[in-house]
């Protein structure tokens, strides 16, 4: 229902002129409060259109805080659920008592359970039969951390590699960081040694032949390091650090003498 209510005031203003006899002073009164109620009436409408308002434009953000409040406690339901089957297995003591509890725990960590045998034959089968997936899930994890263990030694030896190789032809050791990584450093490696090529033909032969070891020596480095194989790249860097080491001798001793390379 649709009220008027500037009509509504019209009114009530009438009314407090007309019956302006104090004998009227009851129906003032009523006329009056009847005012006062129609102004907290549109307070509280404004007020009500402002709420609706902010819900409205608020109701996308509440979504997607409902949504992930679903999704934590889904995952919160489904770890209560590990914790409880895990429980309930060192409950057990070695006994499998269980069949859901260890398929269960099984099927987080991707391991195919073996065919148990029927629960009428209890005791010392069964204890076997949980023994075998225990020492599956173990040997999963061992695995898992065989991985890591490899991935962290691959990285070590990459790194290693790079460093043997900028020392050699800088002198100096690489200071690895967001600004300076494994790509700045080859580029560094690849500039010293154009360098040393362009000064070829002012260098003695033995200087040449090291000189083309160490171009050698990097092409075959960078190349292992492409294909995955950081420990041949080590292998290398280390067998031929000596090369680099003396070539950069030569150009430094070059550019000491003021040796220019040819058509400078």
């Amino acid at each position: 229902m649709n009220i008027d209510k500037q009509a509504l005031r019209e009114e009530f203003r009438y009314m407090q002129e007309h019956y302006s006899d104090p004998a009227d002073r009851a129906r003032q009164v009523i006329y009056i409060a009847a005012e006062a109620l129609l102004d907290e009436l549109e307070h509280y409408k404004s007020r009500e259109e402002r709420v609706t308002k902010l819900v409205l434009d608020n109701s996308t953000s509440w979504d997607a805080l409902y949504k992930k409040l679903e999704a934590a406690e889904r995952r919160i339901a489904e770890q209560s659920a590990i914790v409880a089957a895990a429980e309930k297995l060192v409950r057990c003591k070695g006994r499998y008592h269980s069949e859901l509890n260890y398929r269960a725990l099984a099927k987080l960590f991707g391991v195919i359970t073996p065919d148990l045998p029927p629960l009428e034959h209890e005791n010392v089968h069964y204890a076997d039969a949980a023994e075998v997936e225990i020492t599956a899930l173990r040997q999963c994890i061992a695995e898992l951390e065989r991985s890591e263990t490899q991935l962290i030694n691959e990285r070590d030896a990459a790194e290693s590699a790079l460093a043997d190789m900028y020392q050699a032809a800088t002198g100096e050791r690489p200071e690895w960081s967001n600004m300076f990584g494994f790509a700045d450093a080859v580029d560094v490696v690849e500039e010293r040694l154009a360098t040393l090529e362009a000064n070829q033909s002012q260098t003695t032969p033995t200087g040449i032949q090291l000189i083309t070891e160490a171009i050698g020596a990097h092409g075959y480095i960078v190349g292992c390091l492409l294909q995955g194989r950081p420990d041949l790249a080590l292998e290398e860097s280390r067998k031929w650090v000596s090369a680099f080491g003396q070539a950069a001798e030569i150009v430094s001793a070059q550019d000491a003498a003021g040796i220019k390379v040819k058509g400078e």
